[in-house]
């Protein structure tokens, strides 16, 4: 693990050094050692600053504090890089876990193993049910639309381009020969020519 520190109208003390390798030990027990370190500490009309930067596989974490005194500020900082790790370790374990089963659709009753502590494990029974995959509605919403019929007959070429050109998913015209048809553009994006009998 590399750690670059940077010190702005800073001196870096032995002390301070000590400090951030201390700190970066208890993030490095929750994260692992692949992370690169930057430490910028600075001063700034008797403020002082402490902006630590790790960055992980999957993106920079980031602790900044301000205080009186360059501990503080380094233990502060530390304190929001702690919380972020965590944070950031049960997020990627989390999306670890989604990742690994896929649900089928049907209702089926497994048992989840969760670890409680390091030396406990609890067996919890869970039941997945199957819903519908069309909800029934009991109102039905209709809309007039005077866009979607064409009023003068038309080749199919033209009914496409008209489609298209009005921005509608159906649109209903008449053929040369006076037959009635139905253009649809599916979930796909594809037109789908229906003729009415």
């Amino acid at each position: 693990m590399n750690v670059e520190f940077t010190g702005r109208q800073y001196e870096i003390t032995p002390a301070i050094r000590k400090e951030v390798e201390t700190g970066l030990n208890k993030i490095r027990k929750i994260l692992g050692d692949k992370f690169e370190t930057k430490v910028i500490l600075a001063v700034e009309k008797h403020r002082h600053k402490a902006e630590i930067t790790i960055s992980p596989r999957n993106g920079p974490i980031v602790g900044v504090a301000q205080a009186t005194d360059m501990h503080s500020a380094v233990n502060e900082a530390f304190d929001h890089l702690h919380k972020q790790a965590l944070k950031y370790k049960t997020k990627w374990l989390s999306k670890k876990r989604k990742a690994g089963k896929k649900f089928n659709g049907e209702a089926a009753e497994e048992s989840l193993e969760t670890s409680v502590g390091l030396s406990e494990s609890a067996t919890v029974s869970v039941t997945v049910h199957k819903f519908p995959s069309v909800a029934k509605t009991t109102e039905v919403h209709l809309v007039h639309a005077k866009d979607s019929v064409a009023l003068r007959p038309m080749t199919l070429e033209e009914a496409i381009k008209e489609a298209h050109f009005r921005d509608r998913d159906v649109f209903v015209f008449r053929d040369p020969k006076g037959k009635v048809m139905v253009l649809h553009r599916t979930r796909e994006g594809k037109m789908e020519l229906i003729e009415a009998p």
